[in-house]
């Protein structure tokens, strides 16, 4: 087994493509994108498509990374959650195939 860290990024979908871009960025080989049904936080509920725009429909970004690309990584998406509805969590996992992180 070897010892990676785990991001999960949820984001409002407005800035998924610049989540995207910093993920590639910042050399991560793989990520993947799944859509958020509902949610509650800050004392409001929400859900997927009561916004006709879907402006406030919000995504999770999944990623199995090296700790070597955890300090940029950070920096660049507290900036981008500065400025957007968005949460980031890190958690360390074991993974079986090194090579694919």
């Amino acid at each position: 087994m070897f010892s990676k860290i785990r991001l999960e990024l949820i984001i409002e979908k407005p800035a998924f493509k610049r989540a995207c871009r910093i993920f590639e960025g910042c050399g991560v080989t793989g990520y993947t994108a799944l859509p958020c049904m509902a949610g509650y936080g800050n004392g409001n509920r929400w859900e997927r498509g009561t916004d006709l725009s879907a402006s406030r429909d919000m995504v999770m970004i999944i990623s199995i990374i090296d700790d070597t690309l955890l300090p940029k990584l950070e920096t660049e998406l507290k900036n981008l959650i500065g400025a957007h509805i968005g949460v980031l969590c890190v958690s360390d996992v074991s993974v079986f195939r090194d090579g694919k992180f």
